[in-house]
């Protein structure tokens, strides 16, 4: 049984993803970074549907960052074009399975306008399901959500001393979105590069060598499984534990 050693009672409510290692799983079989990307939604899916059988409310991905437009221009057009295939293709699946579909990230001039056009599109077709919500993280960084949300703030004509966490939480991208229980990153990395930088305050990392276009959704029940080992105490102390806080 695929979800054994998992407790379904207690699983966490939101795991985000950073999928990386498609360029290296590309150069080690001798192609093209290109063919890393392709690849790697084969193991989007498969994960997305771990997600969903093992009843994730919120599931999201790392899916282009303010950092990658900095790749080669063909290896950015690809991207462009590849993300459009996968909403293309996907969504009227997704939906028919009752998940919702969000779109997290700045819609600034280097974003195609049909590829707007098209999350909008998939956001609205899927906004009144009821089942788990799928967000792409989408030509965003945390740096730049914090500065947006400050902006806001600022333009809003808030003063310094009435500023609190809880109204720069109101002014990210997606207010409604839960901080992530658990945050997964592929291909033996160790490290968050800009991703959910306000959200995962607390939030319990796994790293696994696994390159993203080997990945499926028996990894993501195995981060379960590490997730459920831990003990979180959100600064405060473990059960009968009086020394001092780590």
């Amino acid at each position: 049984m695929e979800f054994t050693g998992i407790d379904l009672s207690s699983v966490p409510n939101h795991v985000a993803c950073v999928m990386d290692g498609n360029g290296r799983w590309a150069r080690n079989r001798g192609l093209k970074r290109t063919e890393g990307h392709a690849a790697g939604e084969e193991a989007l899916f498969d994960t997305v549907d771990g997600a969903i059988d093992v009843g994730l409310g919120w599931f999201t991905v790392y899916a282009f960052s303010t950092e990658n437009w900095r790749r080669p221009a063909d290896e950015v057009r690809y991207l462009m074009g590849f993300n459009e295939k996968i909403l293309l293709g996907h969504r009227d699946e997704l939906n028919e399975r009752n998940v919702r579909i969000r779109v997290l990230g700045r819609r600034d001039w280097r974003v195609p306008r049909r590829l707007i056009r098209l999350m909008d599109e998939t956001v609205e077709m899927t906004r009144d399901n009821t089942g788990m919500t799928f967000t792409i993280a989408f030509n965003y960084g945390g740096r730049a959500e914090i500065v947006d949300a400050v902006k806001r703030i600022m333009e809003a004509g808030v003063s310094a001393s009435k500023v609190t966490e809880r109204m720069i939480a109101r002014n990210l991208y997606d207010p409604d979105m839960p901080e992530p229980d658990l945050v997964v990153r592929t291909s033996g990395e160790y490290r968050i590069s800009n991703f959910l930088l306000w959200e995962l305050a607390y939030s319990e990392l796994v790293f696994t060598d696994v390159l993203w276009p080997d990945f499926r959704k028996e990894n993501l029940f195995d981060a379960i499984r590490e997730y459920q080992s831990r003990e979180r105490r959100y600064g405060g102390l473990a059960g009968g534990d009086e020394g001092p806080t780590r």
